[in-house]
């Protein structure tokens, strides 16, 4: 990829009325938010009440925390996802510090396999056909060419 993968889907996430990580940062307290981003960390401390999940986008990142008791309805969105969109409320408090507080959680990791090269394939200029012909593609994938993303670090 050339640029962040949420980059290439940000007009799809747009037309769903998807905010960026820098638009919810820049958001008003107790404005509603919706945010898509790459899952970059899961933490759930001890016995803590909360799951804090850090998600990234091209612009940045948004914090995002859910409590507790609602994880059961979104335990495999959350254990599993590599790309999530979170709805919920802005919390932004007095230091500055903002937090999305997750009210729903979808796992949209399928959204990934848009950016692979049959979805993607760019046309290329006359020259470049001359100098280098494409040939049909084969039906198999290198098992290399599978994962896009690294994985998550979990900690919990």
């Amino acid at each position: 990829l050339k640029a962040h993968p949420i980059q290439f889907l940000r007009g799809r996430f747009r037309a769903e009325g998807i905010a960026s990580c820098a638009e919810i940062s820049a958001g008003r307290n107790h404005q509603r938010g919706r945010v898509a981003g790459v899952v970059l960390v899961r933490q759930r401390p001890g016995k803590g009440t909360a799951i804090f999940i850090t998600l990234e986008d091209e612009t940045g990142i948004t914090n995002v925390v859910l409590w507790a008791r609602r994880m059961e309805r979104f335990r495999r969105a959350i254990m599993g996802a590599r790309l999530l969109v979170v709805d919920g409320v802005i919390q932004r408090s007095p230091e500055g510090v903002v937090h999305l507080m997750a009210e729903d959680i979808a796992d949209r990791t399928a959204d990934l396999q848009l950016l692979s090269e049959d979805s993607m394939r760019a046309t290329l200029a006359r020259a470049d056909e001359v100098a280098r012909p494409q040939y049909p593609r084969t039906a198999g994938r290198h098992p290399r060419d599978v994962r896009i993303l690294p994985k998550s670090r979990d900690f919990h």
